[in-house]
């Protein structure tokens, strides 16, 4: 094959892999101050699609798990609780969060969420628009997550 038919092909191939892997991750309408990062590794425990970056991790010299947590519409976690507690850092987007038992409350930009330990929440997009938040995770080491049931379309209303 002649070095113009080669490069061809292998600019066509290029093309078709960045187009699958746009398609694949969406990227957030929201402006905010750090990356969106990958497709979230917990996915399993979300309803829709999310993005982690991780700011912080738990080791052993801060201790401190920090995470940039992005949602696409419609996205949320299951219901959840965490040992140690956790806060929520609104930084943009329209988002949803509620405590077992409760109203949901909706979040903008500029939001706090203290949740104490051991109370069962979710949290997530609004249905028409993208959220950003950092997840700080209090009381490491002794914070676990402990996953529950999905949020049903119901209860997200």
């Amino acid at each position: 094959m002649n070095k113009k038919l080669l490069f061809s092909i292998a600019f066509i191939s290029l093309s078709c892999l960045t187009s699958v892997k746009a398609e694949e991750m969406k990227k957030s309408e929201v402006d905010t101050i750090f990356e969106q990062g990958e497709k979230n590794p917990y996915g399993e425990f979300f309803t829709g699609q999310t993005y982690l970056n991780m700011l912080s991790v738990g080791d052993n010299v801060f201790n401190a798990p920090v995470g940039n947590v992005t949602f696409e519409p419609k996205a949320r976690t299951n219901w959840h609780k965490h040992s140690g507690g956790q806060i929520l850092l609104v930084t943009g987007g329209e988002g949803r969060y509620q405590e077992r038992g409760k109203e949901i409350r909706v979040l903008h930009k500029g939001d706090v969420v203290r949740i104490a330990p051991d109370v069962e929440h979710w949290h997530g997009a609004a249905p028409d628009s993208w959220f950003v938040h950092i997840s700080l995770e209090t009381n490491v080491p002794n914070n676990k997550a402990t996953w529950l049931e999905p949020v049903s379309d119901a209860e997200y209303k």
